[in-house]
């Protein structure tokens, strides 16, 4: 890969916490919150989901949620699936360092 031509860097706040489940199937997206209908749909679609897990057996995944302010003062959270062990850290709220390289097309 080659060298970027930008590179940004970020502190962040992180808390680390534990999900039940498959945490991909189990949330809202925005285009859920675009009609009445598509709300719905939603709704159904995260019962199932649940009804699902239920009937699995449970199941740990560790998650992070990041928190920063981007270069324009703008809130950015951003979630990160560690999966079923938790990360050697002493705290749940740990600093983050966020790292964005941009590179050319090729």
């Amino acid at each position: 890969m080659s060298q970027p031509t930008h590179r940004v860097e970020f502190e962040a706040k992180a808390k680390i916490g534990e999900v039940m489940g498959n945490l991909a199937s189990i949330q809202l997206r925005p285009e859920d919150l675009s009609s009445p209908i598509a709300f719905q749909m939603a709704i159904s679609r995260i019962y199932s989901e649940l009804m699902n897990m239920m009937s699995s057996g449970p199941s740990k995944h560790y998650v992070a949620e990041v928190r920063f302010n981007d270069s324009m003062g703008n809130p950015v959270a951003i979630g990160v699936d560690f999966g079923d062990k938790i990360p050697p850290l002493s705290k749940q709220e740990v600093k983050v360092k966020v790292i964005l390289e941009f590179y050319d097309e090729e």
